[in-house]
């Protein structure tokens, strides 16, 4: 099924594991599942977007720009987040155990040969992940103030890895802490529509519960243990930085792009986590100029 979500971008679904996985994409890159045939035609570049604690909505203000340039963007949201059905567990929300579900997704959609790959926040280390265990044919490899070293779980994030203090918040508080969150990470982007939007999503008990078990199951080992194979990487990276993010700072990107081979950094000023909302133009130009090269 899909659905028109603004003009040029459309909302879809596949079945994985026996759950409706929901993406959003854009120009000629729908489904063509009602007719059986593959879902998405393999004419054009398939980009494939990867969201973190948050859900594919922070990559729709580039998602059109994309698919105008010739590229196939593919925003899903990962299982018991966003649109997705199913729901994650501890055991479930580790960036392998996501990774390994990504994969299957893309085989659900029945994509071959090279995919490439942008993630944001913590989908930032599940595509690394993607990259360094070859679990796709990754050629380029794009990261949108990701969780890089040591620099995660933030506090806000981190404090949910406490099972007491889970069972302990209330909906209504962990919808409050979500707002704070968004808001701050919106930065000048913020506006009271734009945030609802953001915030949508978790009003959802399961999507609450999936959240959680993210936030639990959280390790920076699981970028930490990716530095040395992607110290000998040779894959074509782009960071892009919104400089204002308190958490995941420019630093860790600066760090990255010094360390790690054929790594550029693009600097978004005035913004901060999400800044997608704040320079989609500028983020769309950079990723169109870079997977396309």
């Amino acid at each position: 099924m899909s659905g028109t979500t603004e003009t040029g971008v459309l909302r879809s679904t596949v079945q994985v594991d026996g759950e409706t996985a929901s993406y959003l994409t854009a120009g000629q890159g729908g489904p063509a599942l009602e007719q059986g045939g593959p879902a998405v035609e393999q004419d054009s570049p398939v980009v494939l977007l990867l969201h973190g604690t948050y859900w594919s909505r922070v990559w729709l203000p580039v998602l059109g720009r994309l698919a105008e340039a010739g590229l196939r963007p593919l925003a899903v949201d990962l299982p018991g987040l966003g649109r997705s059905g199913g729901e994650l567990t501890l055991e479930t929300a580790t960036v392998p155990a996501l990774a390994d579900w990504v994969a299957r997704f893309a085989s659900a959609l029945e994509l071959s040969g090279p995919i490439a790959v942008a993630g944001h926040d913590i989908g930032g280390a599940v595509a690394q992940h993607l990259l360094v265990h070859d679990r796709l044919e990754v050629p380029r490899l794009a990261l949108v103030n990701s969780v890089l070293y040591d620099s995660w779980p933030a506090p806000h994030v981190a404090r949910f890895r406490d099972p007491e203090v889970v069972a302990a918040t209330t909906a209504d508080e962990l919808l409050a802490a979500r707002r704070q969150a968004v808001t701050a990470a919106l930065a000048g982007a913020a506006t009271e529509q734009r945030i609802a939007d953001y915030l949508d999503t978790w009003t959802d008990p399961r999507v609450r519960r999936s959240w959680l078990a993210m936030a639990g199951a959280a390790e920076s080992r699981y970028t930490l243990d990716l530095v040395p194979a992607l110290q000998r990487s040779t894959t074509p990276k782009l960071l892009i930085w919104g400089e204002d993010d308190g958490f995941e700072k420019v630093e860790y990107a600066e760090k990255f792009a010094l360390e790690i081979p054929r790594t550029t950094l693009i600097r978004i000023p005035e913004a901060d986590h999400i800044p997608t909302e704040n320079a989609p133009g500028q983020i769309a130009r950079a990723l169109i100029d870079f997977f396309m090269a």
